[in-house]
């Protein structure tokens, strides 16, 4: 009965799979002419597909140059609209060519899905009009994104708090960084709002409410030392960033030393996000393997997803001392049955001094046997060599930094103590 059932069910699996292939093939010859004319055509030279007719409700438009002039092309795979479907973060990998430089790979990005695009337009309507669908850039003229105008000197807290992760609880001196450098505009270098254009203005604001992960790259850039990826321009509701490597998930089954390499590098990414002579405590609130990439020369580890990232302002919460502003935070394990769980608290995140808040995200969601990532578990450390595992040091200090049973040993089980004497390649 049970042999019946199984060759039932085979043969099902066959009839869907030869169903799909064969709806495919003939998706494929249906569209052959749209198909060959979009393979010939540069779609990043042209003004709908980037939706440039959204500006000023679009990301910027710095790069717009590069990409009408066909400075930018898709590669492969991502000219054909028809595997849209499947690209549902609307990510595209292109080359970028300079006649001096020669071409280099590029990852763009829409920042969003064709739903969250769309619920940007109904957002807008929404607050301008009260209904779901208007002329949106005669909305806009009626929203606060336009309300901060020319007269206004300064991007204030009371102004855009709660807008994003980014400015739940923005400091002055954020908010001055966000606008001094502002990567969208001929003017960047000054704090003052009002030495942006008004179509400047209104950008920056729409990113900072949208999603404001261009704002964390121009404000941390790469080249000032800071984990993330560089920041390289806008064309309407097109960003580019420059291609850092695979993501993390690729190396989950790479060799021991090379996984020690990489988790070391983790946890200095979360020493160097919670503790710079900035004073900013950048919290990671969105930790998976997806979000982190690795360099292929230089084997740098790499922050590639940083929209929900939250600043902290660590001078003014001295200067204001909230209740309990000195006690040491540690962060609660969130045993949920779903991928990439944090608990943590947006409120205390941002009125606490010392916060391990990075240190247990990154130890629960990417390196602990708690980690679950696309149907595996164990994490990144996981089936070390048996004389690592023999003592079971290492996954007890693992376990301790993502589900803590002793008060303060988080923030003394970063690198130093899972790779004693900074020696992680020489001993595992």
């Amino acid at each position: 009965m049970l042999r019946l059932v199984s060759l039932k069910l085979g043969r099902l699996y066959r009839y869907v799979k030869l169903a799909v292939l064969g709806s495919l093939a003939a998706a494929l010859v249906l569209n052959t002419h749209s198909l060959l004319a979009s393979l010939q055509r540069n779609e990043l030279s042209e003004r709908r597909f980037l939706q440039l007719n959204k500006c000023p409700a679009c990301w910027g438009t710095s790069w717009c140059r590069k990409f009408l002039n066909g400075q930018l092309r898709l590669e492969s795979w991502g000219r054909l609209r028809l595997f849209d479907f499947f690209n549902v973060k609307n990510v595209y990998f292109a080359r970028y060519g300079e006649p001096r430089e020669g071409s280099r790979r590029v990852v763009l990005k829409r920042l969003g899905s064709a739903q969250e695009l769309a619920d940007i337009d109904t957002k807008i309507c929404r607050r301008a009009t009260g209904r779901g669908r208007c002329d949106l850039l005669q909305a806009l003229h009626a929203t606060e994104f336009a309300s901060l105008n020319g007269d206004v000197r300064l991007l204030t807290p009371d102004a855009v708090e709660g807008w994003s992760d980014l400015v739940h609880c923005p400091s002055q001196r954020l908010l001055d960084r966000l606008v001094r450098r502002y990567a969208e505009t001929k003017d960047s270098g000054s704090f003052l709002l009002r030495n942006l254009k008004d179509s400047e203005r209104m950008q920056l604001l729409i990113t900072l409410a949208f999603n404001p992960e261009p704002l964390v790259l121009q404000s941390f850039p790469s080249d000032e030392g800071w984990p993330f990826a560089k920041y390289l321009g806008a064309c309407g509701r097109m960003v580019a960033v420059n291609y850092v490597g695979e993501e993390l998930w690729s190396y989950f089954n790479a060799p021991w030393e090379k996984r020690v390499d990489l988790a070391w590098q983790l946890m200095e990414i979360a020493e160097q996000l919670t503790n710079n002579d900035f004073e900013f405590a950048l919290y990671l609130l969105d930790v998976s393997f997806d979000n982190f990439a690795v360099g292929p020369r230089d084997g740098k580890v790499i922050i590639v997803d940083a929209e929900n990232v939250l600043v902290a302002d660590k001078r003014l919460i001295r200067q204001n001392k909230p209740e309990n502003w000195d006690v040491w935070y540690e962060s609660k394990f969130d045993d949920c049955d779903k991928e990439a769980c944090l608990s943590f608290s947006k409120e205390i995140l941002c009125a606490r001094v010392t916060v391990d808040h990075n240190y247990y995200a990154i130890c629960q969601n990417l390196l602990s046997r708690h980690a679950t990532w696309r149907g595996t578990s164990g994490g990144l450390l996981h089936d070390p060599p048996a004389e690592i595992a023999k003592d079971g040091r290492l996954e007890a200090l693992l376990d301790e930094c993502a589900n803590p049973k002793k008060r303060k040993l988080q923030f003394h089980c970063g690198k130093k103590d899972l790779f004693p004497s900074g020696e992680r390649t020489k001993k595992y």
